[in-house]
């Protein structure tokens, strides 16, 4: 008997050589092409979220420092304004009033030597080595309160009332002195942390730039390959 002959009504189809190979290798570009648009969904919804994050944070950081500066300058030129007012002068470095002081409050004194009181620093410098040293002499070192107990126990003492205004005077303007300094040095520690929020926000600010150009460059090198296999695809 001979070989069986198929019927003409039905059709025989086979595939061989190039035809099988490109059929193949379609599906399997088929596939790659969804592995590759699921994970470039997956990678480009993360850097969104850090895009956003690194936005948010910038902006975050962009206020408090200028937050800061603002409350920098405006503790400075209130504490300047103020201090200017009062007229107050340091002595000259050969005055009697810094040479008879003792020789480590004369050296500081002489750093602001006939300038005029305008800063926080200057402050500190006069109420603590000019007026402080001053008010150890009234009373051989006592304070107000202690002398003033002394003075209302001994209505009749010149003398003791005396050192009572005196001291009273003294230590309330070395008292507003001291507290210039103090509000002074925190303006002074809001500009430090002014700078450095303001260095973090323009880190983030770089991190943001260096991401986005590196996403792009990415992009760039992953679409002419796809691009690539869809020509030749066609052309198969």
């Amino acid at each position: 008997m001979g070989p069986k002959v198929p019927p003409a009504s039905k059709e025989v189809i086979t595939r061989s050589g190039p035809s099988v190979l490109n059929g193949s290798a379609g599906a399997r570009q088929d596939g790659i092409e969804a592995n590759f648009k699921e994970v470039s969904d997956m990678t480009m919804a993360m850097r969104w979220r850090v895009v956003v994050l690194q936005v948010g944070l910038i902006g975050i950081l962009a206020f408090c420092a200028g937050f800061l500066f603002w409350g920098n300058a405006f503790i400075h030129n209130q504490i300047s304004t103020e201090l200017t007012s009062q007229q107050i002068y340091f002595p000259t470095s050969d005055s009697k009033a810094i040479t008879s002081l003792p020789s480590a409050d004369a050296a500081v004194m002489t750093m602001y030597a006939g300038q005029q009181l305008t800063t926080g620093e200057q402050a500190q410098v006069y109420a603590n080595h000019f007026i402080g040293v001053h008010l150890q002499e009234i009373a051989g070192g006592q304070t107000y309160s202690q002398v003033s107990t002394k003075a209302q126990a001994n209505p009749t003492d010149t003398k003791l009332a005396g050192q009572v205004q005196t001291l009273f005077r003294g230590e309330t303007l070395r008292g507003l002195l001291l507290n210039a300094y103090g509000w002074w040095t925190i303006g002074t520690y809001a500009l430090y942390a002014a700078l450095g929020l303001a260095v973090a926000a323009l880190a983030v600010l770089v991190a943001l730039a260096f991401e986005v150009f590196v996403w792009l460059r990415e992009r760039r090198k992953v679409a002419l390959p796809v691009a690539a296999a869809k020509v030749q695809r066609a052309l198969a």
